[in-house]
């Protein structure tokens, strides 16, 4: 999730990089800091001279992530159709700061939008290839679905209780039993295979776009191995009509995996309120299960 923010959110802010920088990489501690424009909810992140991000957790819950990524960004890159974050250094608390931090190497391109995509279903057919390219990297020793990943790779089932507060408060602007058929069809279709890698977050602004056309994929914060269904999101919150088709076929899971995927989707439409989304995936639901 990205969002414009004003710099100093959750304490942290450019000054206190720079702190941070000097005191723990001198090397780099002539180079400026500037926070980016578009920034995520998890962490903040600031360019350090051209080639280099530093990025901070705003939270203890986030804070698994870093050593997360830091040991297996290096693992998956080589094995992936398109760039994605490298791992430079980790820094520890400081100054003030409480958690560990990240540096990265910085990645250009443009968050990707109907606007910076100059073909949607050719850049579904980029996204399912990436989705694929990941499930096939040995998942040995990965990191097992969970409280680091927010638990998607894990059954939704988690989110039960969550999903459910949800439908009531919303009774009587969704079609609420349509709904509840759905959430019981995510359920009631358990991913019985082999754990794999997942993203965690597919979504539009972890999509980096050079010449219209996928060049990165970014924040591996909530990735991990088990039930990758949590990747098929974008399905419904970013293409539609005909992109929406041809990242079905290309993806190629099973219609238990798109059940939980329904799911995955509903839950997060649910609890924000995205009442546009609800509609996609109840409609969704109908036509590939009626």
């Amino acid at each position: 999730m990205t969002e414009l923010h004003q710099d100093g959110r959750a304490g942290i802010d450019a000054a206190l990089v720079q702190r941070l920088i000097a005191r723990q990489f001198p090397q780099w501690a002539e180079l400026p800091v500037t926070p980016v424009k578009i920034d995520g909810w998890d962490n903040r992140t600031y360019r350090l001279g051209s080639e280099l991000t530093a990025r901070l957790p705003t939270h203890a819950s986030y804070v698994a992530a870093v050593d997360k990524e830091h040991q297996w960004l290096p693992v998956l890159a080589p094995q992936l159709p398109v760039a994605i974050p490298t791992a430079v250094a980790k820094g520890s608390p400081g100054e003030g700061y409480p958690h560990p931090w990240a540096i990265r190497r910085w990645i250009d391109g443009r968050t990707a939008s109907p606007e910076t995509v100059s073909d949607l279903s050719e850049f579904a057919l980029a996204v399912a290839d990436f989705i694929l390219a990941l499930q096939r990297v040995n998942a040995t020793g990965g990191p097992l679905a969970g409280n680091h990943s927010f638990h998607r790779g894990a059954p939704p089932e988690y989110y039960h209780d969550e999903t459910m507060q949800a439908l009531t408060a919303l009774r009587g602007r969704i079609d609420a039993d349509l709904a509840l058929e759905v959430w019981k069809a995510a359920l009631a279709s358990p991913w019985d295979r082999p754990a794999v890698w997942f993203h965690g977050d597919i979504a539009s602004g972890n999509l980096l776009v050079r010449d219209g056309r996928l060049a990165a994929v970014i924040d591996f914060g909530t990735s991990g191995v088990g039930d990758p269904a949590c990747d098929l999101v974008i399905a419904y919150g970013f293409f539609s009509g005909t992109s929406r088709e041809v990242f079905r076929e290309a993806v190629g899971q099973d219609d238990a995996m798109w059940a939980r995927a329904r799911g995955w989707a509903l839950w997060k439409a649910l609890i924000t309120e995205n009442l546009p989304i609800i509609d996609v995936v109840l409609a969704d639901h109908v036509r590939q299960t009626r």
